[in-house]
């Protein structure tokens, strides 16, 4: 149940709700009973006398009623747009626990549309409920207690009226339910295609696949019309079909009202038998609106209800990566990095990413790993960062098992950079001082990160320096500009172990030597990994190690490596005669 997430402060404004919603349908209901007396006052050759008392007790219940609906209507607006930012926290919290395996098995574009469209349908959906399900159920009980005893008649049509209208709204909301989940699912598809065509534009155009990319995206939006007009072939007929059953009732209580008083013995009983027939389709109609009201929520409530499921999903899912409970790292092996017989396979894969790795790496050590295209190099980054869990070994990282650590704990530890830099959009300060558990750098600090990342040249030259605007995923700069923020993010951050994902990559190899010399002097008193694909970037490395098709192959020196290891040999030998 989706209010499970209001906090105590919101149930008690929601009792408020209804306590107006209460007197609000106390003055409703006050309305025909003056009706009534109007009715009694004619009869009785007192329509002088009480015509205007009773008009104005009819016109203050009437502006009492909407006094009322309006607050109670603010109320509800206010309980449901906490309960939707309640929703929207606890599911970006909740992400930020996920590992890959966990976005990868939800998706991102569904977990975009979890926290937008999902939430929107529940905030529609609470927003009209909360007052519509306190108000129909006292309405109806009300009307029916002020109808109950008069005419068996009138009362039998009402009753039929009412079973008829329930029956065809369960019909319509089992039809319609399994399009409404499919349009959720749907919608995922469709933001899923469409960031695709943003995200790749360029390359579609390089490619001249703009029809392939628009026939892909016509695809999933044929679907999701498809299931649209489904559902609303069921769900538009309900207004219509409500509205005409309640004209029918007022019509065979006006039927019925005709042969009784045609039938009655004298002119006083008519009279009598026409106000009843007046007050009772006034209380008649109330007990329909009531069922009406409710039908119209029944209407979108599988809509809703899928949300809260998938909104759900999210909350409660239990991260596939759970937190240990170690805080601090051990002094004596501080920024050491081991791992012994470690084994790990890519979930859906059946050839494992990397097998039997074991490696030492001591604090003020560099470690660099060099292979093909594919052979886990990447991979073996992730696991020492706990992205993923092994399948088998052990990944100590200053003196404990990754896995007893927490993972805020754990990351912080970690200054990674990733070879495709990860740019948001803001101003380049921003942007170098991200994720810096601390007080914020100073200006000295952070020019100092620029400077050693071989970034101070180009930002002096931005337009306004440190407060210079970077766009979304850094479009307004070069890849090789992307790379040395990035990288002067993690000096900023001042790590225990710094990991290079070939974030060198982009770099010419001028500026590749002038950073590596800068950044050893920097690092001298850290932990350092290096991934690269350039035998110069690593060569000078306390240990490299080689690896292919998800083991190493090969570890030591460059000396000995090329004495050693024949893939290594072959790469240098390669890239060496390129230079020359």
């Amino acid at each position: 149940m989706i209010l499970k997430y209001l906090r105590p402060k919101q149930w008690a404004l929601v009792f408020l709700c209804g306590l107006f919603i209460v007197f609000q349908v106390y003055l409703d209901l006050r309305i025909p009973e003056y009706m009534n007396a109007m009715t009694d006052a004619i009869l009785n050759d007192r329509i002088g006398d009480v015509m205007g008392e009773y008009g104005m007790k009819m016109a203050l219940c009437a502006l009492l009623s909407l006094g009322a609906s309006l607050v109670s209507g603010f109320i509800a607006a206010y309980v449901t747009s906490q309960l939707c930012r309640e929703l929207r926290i606890r599911q970006f919290e909740k992400v930020q626990t996920f590992s890959s395996e966990d976005v990868g098995d939800i998706s991102i574009a569904s977990l975009i549309t979890r926290s937008t469209s999902d939430v929107y349908q529940i905030q529609v959906y609470v927003a009209r409920g909360l007052q519509i399900f306190i108000k129909a159920p006292i309405l109806a009980t009300w009307a029916i207690i002020k109808i109950a005893g008069r005419n068996w008649q009138w009362s039998a049509a009402t009753v039929v009226t009412v079973v008829v209208i329930s029956l065809v709204v369960m019909f319509i909301i089992r039809r319609s339910r399994v399009y409404f989940e499919n349009i959720q699912w749907l919608t995922d598809g469709i933001n899923g295609a469409t960031g695709e065509s943003i995200e790749g534009v360029r390359t579609i155009r390089a490619y001249n696949a703009e029809e392939y990319q628009f026939a892909k995206l016509e695809k999933a939006n044929e679907k999701l019309i498809h299931n649209n007009l489904e559902s609303l072939k069921y769900t538009s007929a309900m207004y219509p079909f409500t509205s005409a059953m309640q004209n029918l009732l007022t019509l065979s209580i006006y039927w019925i009202g005709a042969g009784l008083i045609s039938s009655a013995p004298d002119h006083a009983e008519q009279l009598i038998l026409f106000s009843d027939m007046i007050v009772f389709t006034s209380y008649a109609l109330q007990v329909i609106s009531a069922f009406l009201m409710v039908s119209g929520m029944m209407r979108i409530l599988p809509r809703a209800s899928v949300a809260s499921k998938r909104i759900q999903e999210v909350i409660e899912r239990t991260p596939s990566i759970e937190d240990g409970n170690v805080t601090e790292s051990s002094l004596d092996h501080e920024g050491e990095i081991s791992m012994r017989d470690v084994s790990f396979t890519y979930p859906g894969s059946k050839r494992p990413a990397v097998s039997d790795i074991s490696l030492d790496v001591k604090k003020g050590q560099t470690l660099a790993i060099i292979g093909s295209t594919g052979s886990g190099k990447t991979t073996l980054l992730r696991l020492m960062c706990r992205l993923y869990d092994t399948d088998e070994g052990v990944i100590s990282v200053s003196g404990h098992d990754v896995r007893d650590y927490r993972q805020r704990d754990l990351h912080n530890m970690f200054g990674y950079v990733p070879q495709s830099a990860v740019i948001f959009s803001g101003s380049v300060r921003y942007n170098v001082n991200y994720g810096v558990d601390s007080d914020e750098r100073t200006d000295d600090e952070i020019w100092n990160a620029l400077r050693i990342a071989q970034s101070e040249g180009f930002v002096r030259n931005m337009d306004g320096g440190l407060d210079a605007r970077i766009s979304q995923h850094g479009r307004n700069i070069s890849g090789g500009q992307k790379q040395r923020i990035g990288i002067a993010r993690a000096i900023c951050k001042d790590p225990l172990i710094y990991i290079f994902d070939d974030s060198f990559s982009a770099l010419d190899f001028r500026t590749d030597m002038a950073l590596r010399s800068a950044l050893k002097e920097w690092t001298k008193d850290a932990t350092v990994v290096i991934v690269a694909q350039r035998v110069g970037t690593i060569m000078d490395a306390d240990c490299i190690i080689v690896m292919d098709e998800g083991r190493i192959v090969g570890k030591g020196t460059h000396d000995e490596l090329m004495k050693s290891c024949a893939l290594y040999n072959s790469i240098a030998t390669a890239q060496f005669s390129e230079v020359h």
